[in-house]
């Protein structure tokens, strides 16, 4: 007989916190995944936008994603081309042969923008309405808006009011053609145009005038080839474009690629002396 009792069954000691938060993230694991918390009520808003945006963008199919991802990379190249750089296309022969026609330079439109003013030789783009074009013709509305994000992109004609010339005198200058060797002068001075098209004139027109403060006088290179300030003298302004409707200054020759470079300031103008007081015609 066994006069040994039954051992009473222990009460079980209570499980720890700790292992029951383990067990119970253990089930949460193996389960189903639960959906993240909202943004606390008092989240600043940029968090609580963030977490929008990344919603609606996981929402977005492939599609959907790559048009978004396009339109944004338009509309940034658009804004750097509209106050940073702009790619202008050679749209005839007045400038060779320093540009060629289909050349695609970059403008920099920041070259002038804080303090700094066209100089003697630089070559710019301007807007030439009210100079070169005293009345521009009506345009469809949807042919020009395409033709201003074609011409953004370089991948168009410029507007029929853009023009690309080089400077040969500022404000203040007397330019003359031309002196007893055929050369152009500036301020009296003789200017050695290197640049200019072989076999071509300095200018079959002759002319003196006197550069108004705040304007330029523009010619092409070809001259030969070139509708420039000479072929305006005789309308508001003389044939000078107001500094203000410059665009920006053309700096690099970007395609084709056998023709990527610089374009520089012509040494030629370094030596011309400052305009005189007054300038007055002589």
């Amino acid at each position: 007989m066994n006069t040994e009792a039954p051992h009473a069954e222990r009460d079980r000691p209570a499980r720890p916190s700790g292992a029951d938060e383990r067990s119970r993230s253990a089930r949460s694991t193996a389960g189903p995944e639960e959906p993240e918390p909202e943004p606390e009520e008092g989240a600043p808003p940029a968090r609580r936008g963030w977490r929008r945006a990344a919603d609606w963008w996981r929402g977005l199919g492939l599609w959907q994603e790559t048009l978004v991802l396009a339109g944004v990379c338009f509309t940034l190249l658009c804004l750097v081309n509209a106050f940073l750089v702009q790619p202008f296309l050679i749209p005839s022969g007045s400038m060779e042969n320093t540009l060629k026609i289909g050349d695609r330079v970059l403008v920099d439109k920041l070259a002038y923008r804080f303090g700094g003013r066209p100089q003697r030789g630089d070559v710019i783009v301007f807007d030439g309405t009210g100079s070169f074009v005293q009345d521009p013709p009506p345009r469809n509305p949807v042919t020009h808006l395409a033709q201003r994000l074609g011409g953004l992109l370089g991948l168009a004609r410029p507007d029929g009011t853009d023009y690309i010339k080089r400077v040969i005198g500022v404000g203040g200058d007397r330019v003359t053609c031309c002196d007893a060797q055929g050369r152009i002068l500036v301020n009296g001075h003789p200017v050695d145009e290197d640049f200019r098209y072989p076999g071509d004139a300095p200018s079959q027109v002759p002319f003196d005038i006197v550069v108004p403060p705040g304007r330029l006088w523009v010619m092409g290179d070809h001259r030969a080839a070139s509708r420039d300030s000479r072929d305006h003298l005789g309308d508001p302004g003389g044939g000078t474009v107001p500094v203000d409707k410059v665009i920006g200054r053309a700096d690099w020759i970007v395609w084709p690629l056998g023709r990527l470079r610089t374009l520089h300031r012509p040494a030629g103008y370094a030596a011309v002396p400052a305009p005189a007081a007054g300038g007055a015609h002589g």
